[in-house]
């Protein structure tokens, strides 16, 4: 079960709405939904936070001011590679990767890597798919992405880190004074 809303901040305070994410595939489509929710809002400094959450397994938070790039925080990375909207989240530049580098390279023909006998491939479970499409290799365990997210907002890194997954949207709301807000479209 999914959970995901939008804070605009406005002159007034913080303005929640609900949002389906069906039709949105990537992080751009996120972003561009997050800037139509101010456009709407008529929020002043075009400060809007998109919350997603999976039951207790993780939450992120992703941050779009204005036209800038939007920053990302997912609580645990590798939960989140399992989910749908959690690879949303997970892009190259978040993990660390190169979007250009060509993985091919580092195979070859017969799926072995170099120097390495067949059998040891097939035992192998180091780099396995978890179903979620990212390899269990390349997606870190814990939390990833801009701990001081939140950090002008009033909630610290620290604070951030040691929020779990099953009240964590509700404390950030309620350390922005918009946990009334959230809590209507809930």
């Amino acid at each position: 079960m999914y959970f995901a809303a939008l804070l605009a901040r406005t002159e007034d305070g913080w303005e929640a709405s609900d949002t389906e994410l069906d039709d949105v595939e990537t992080l751009s489509d996120l972003s561009d939904l997050a800037r139509e929710a101010a456009a709407e809002a008529d929020a002043g400094d075009d400060t809007v936070l998109v919350f997603i959450e999976q039951e207790d397994a993780w939450f992120g938070v992703v941050r779009v001011d204005g036209e800038d790039d939007p920053r990302i925080y997912v609580s645990d990375a590798a939960a989140a590679a399992r989910s749908s909207y959690g690879e949303i989240l997970l892009t190259d530049e978040l993990l660390g990767k190169d979007p250009d580098a060509d993985e091919l390279d580092a195979l070859d023909l017969d799926g072995t890597e170099d120097g390495e006998p067949e059998q040891a491939a097939d035992d192998s479970d180091d780099d396995t798919d978890d179903g979620g499409g990212q390899s269990s290799e390349a997606v870190p365990a814990g939390p990833l992405g801009d701990r001081d997210i939140l950090a002008d907002l009033g909630v610290s890194e620290k604070e951030l880190l040691a929020l779990d997954g099953a009240d964590a949207l509700s404390e950030i709301a309620d350390a922005l004074g918009a946990a009334e807000v959230l809590e209507t479209v809930r």
